[in-house]
């Protein structure tokens, strides 16, 4: 079974909700499965062991996915730090050329409607483009992006936090679309490259 790797960095809890929203849409394509993984924190008084949270993300999660969805809050427009921190090394990746040729896709949480959602996507694909990684995004082919009136981008899946505002209907459509989406172009790549 190929692993998609579900890699998010969340404070409050908004991201992470929708990390699992795209794990979900990973899983509904056969043969896939959802790796979900947490960014370490740079400031060391925010590392906690949950015994429920997923793992924090090691080399070896990069090298054993078939593709990467992103994830981080927005702060003042940008990506988190920590997400910044770690993207910054992966230089080893680079070089090896570990993440070329699979599929990524991002999403972000934002506070407020007009909080940077597409900018911090566009700019969190940036460094996934460095990579060679493939990107993956939502066509106005799913219908919710066409009559969201909070969270989601062509650019991908977002979500409107707002005070703890749980996701609409369409923000976890279009994020389990996102998912399905990496999954489906992973199988494809996979298959194509056996034949």
């Amino acid at each position: 079974m190929s692993e998609i790797l579900v890699l998010y960095y969340s404070r409050y809890g908004a991201t992470a909700r929708l990390a699992h929203q795209a794990a979900r849409g990973v899983e509904q394509v056969p043969g896939m499965q959802a790796r979900i993984r947490r960014i370490r924190p740079i400031d060391e008084s925010r590392i906690e062991e949950a015994p429920d949270a997923p793992p924090y993300v090691t080399p070896e999660d990069f090298a054993a996915c078939a593709g990467l969805l992103l994830g981080s809050p927005t702060y003042f427009g940008g990506m988190a730090a920590d997400v910044k921190y770690l993207l910054d090394d992966t230089s080893k990746q680079w070089f090896n050329g570990t993440l070329t040729g699979k599929p990524a896709a991002v999403f972000t949480s934002t506070g407020s409607m007009h909080g940077g959602q597409e900018t911090v996507l566009l700019s969190m694909i940036v460094p996934l483009l460095h990579h060679g990684m493939l990107i993956v995004g939502i066509p106005y082919a799913e219908s919710a992006l066409a009559h969201t009136q909070t969270g989601g981008t062509p650019y991908g899946a977002s979500h409107t936090a707002g005070h703890n505002r749980p996701l609409s209907q369409e923000e976890r459509q279009l994020t389990q679309a996102l998912g399905q989406r990496v999954a489906q172009t992973a199988k494809r790549l996979a298959t194509s490259a056996a034949d």
